[in-house]
């Protein structure tokens, strides 16, 4: 692997950070690994851009969201940088710009990942920014870094002290990945960082890589995006889109669909359905439920042994009503309560 600048001197990585001896390095090259998303006609991706705008415009505006790209490595260097272009940036009054439009870092310690600190964007970032951590220890140490929630990167470079050594990550459990698809709540929002995210917290529990199909007001169970996602290599389904069907009838119309087309090509593996996270309901809420729940109640009534059912009652258990930015969007505290009900069902689930 070398300086992407010693290869094209063109493409020298300028810099404003106070670090003499920085080098870049583009995370798209060896030994770097990217999980959640791929790279594909100038940015990174969380699905094909034909399956995107097979589904609706909605899906196709957020499909080059980051929300779950991460990206793995092994140093020893004393500190790490991002340089990031961004073509889209998050911006919301309810949402943190750290966890819409930033980046954060953590360290792997005694087979456990931990928080180590976010690269803060800034209040006037508008097409990318960079930022540095300085680390504390010695010794070669691996590292993710986890993309944002709500924006596009088409471009990221690590930045490094010029002669560290950088290695590959150490693989994820031998299993493939979770997949989430849902709404907003599922894409991130409104999380303070991205790994906050409840499917980032699940992630580091289980060492299980994830990809995260949540889009924002546009997660509607469409034909196309249940045919691409009966397709992916998966160990686990959760399914998540309560808020974004439009009325109670599509709800009805597409719910069980799309479970059934997951079914159907995963036999054996356990999918999870959850209602929205909120503790308390309105009428439309409940029915919303009902419906809901009949996808479960028909899986099992059909002998299904390997689908487990969460309502939001449950996943905001520890959070109540106090979960959300407004009285929708989990609040960090919200995500943990969605995580830690999740775990309860995957440790069955697995075993541990």
């Amino acid at each position: 692997m070398s300086d992407i600048s010693s290869v094209d001197k063109n493409f020298k990585i300028e810099t404003k950070l106070n670090k003499s001896d920085i080098r870049f390095y583009n995370v798209l090259e060896e030994p770097f690994k990217i999980y959640g998303i791929y790279y594909e006609d100038g940015r990174f991706r969380r699905l094909p851009e034909q399956v995107a705008k097979a589904s609706n415009p909605g899906v196709h505006a957020l499909h080059s969201h980051t929300a779950g790209g991460r990206v793995r490595f092994k140093t020893d260097s004393p500190y790490i940088a991002i340089h990031a272009k961004m073509p889209a940036i998050g911006k919301m009054p309810h949402f943190a710009l750290t966890g819409s439009a930033g980046f954060d870092l953590y360290v792997r310690e005694n087979g456990k990942e931990k928080y180590v600190k976010t690269f803060v964007p800034p209040f006037n970032l508008s097409d990318g920014y960079e930022s540095v951590i300085d680390l504390a220890g010695d010794g070669v140490r691996e590292y993710t870094v986890n993309f944002p929630l709500y924006s596009a990167v088409s471009e990221l470079y690590i930045g490094l002290s010029d002669g560290s050594s950088v290695y590959g990550p150490t693989p994820y459990k031998d299993a493939a990945p979770f997949v989430y698809y849902g709404s907003s709540i599922t894409q991130g929002g409104c999380a303070s960082r991205p790994g906050s995210a409840y499917e980032s917290r699940i992630c580091r529990a289980f060492d299980v890589d994830y990809i995260n199909l949540g889009f924002s007001g546009s997660a509607r169970g469409e034909e196309a995006i249940g045919d691409y996602i009966m397709n992916l290599d998966m160990s686990l389904f959760a399914l998540d889109y309560d808020h974004n069907a439009a009325n109670l009838e599509e709800l009805e119309k597409t719910h069980e669909r799309l479970f059934l087309k997951v079914r159907k090509n995963h036999p054996e593996i356990p999918i999870i359905i959850m209602s929205r996270p909120k503790y308390y309901l309105d009428d439309e809420e409940k029915a919303r439920l009902e419906i809901i729940k009949k996808t479960y109640e028909n899986a099992l009534e059909r002998g299904d042994k390997n689908v487990y059912f969460l309502d939001g009652k449950a996943l905001m258990e520890l959070a109540g009503d106090e979960g959300t930015v407004d009285n929708c969007h989990p609040t960090d505290f919200g995500f943990a309560s969605m995580a830690s009900a999740l775990e309860n069902v995957m440790k069955t689930i697995f075993n541990e």
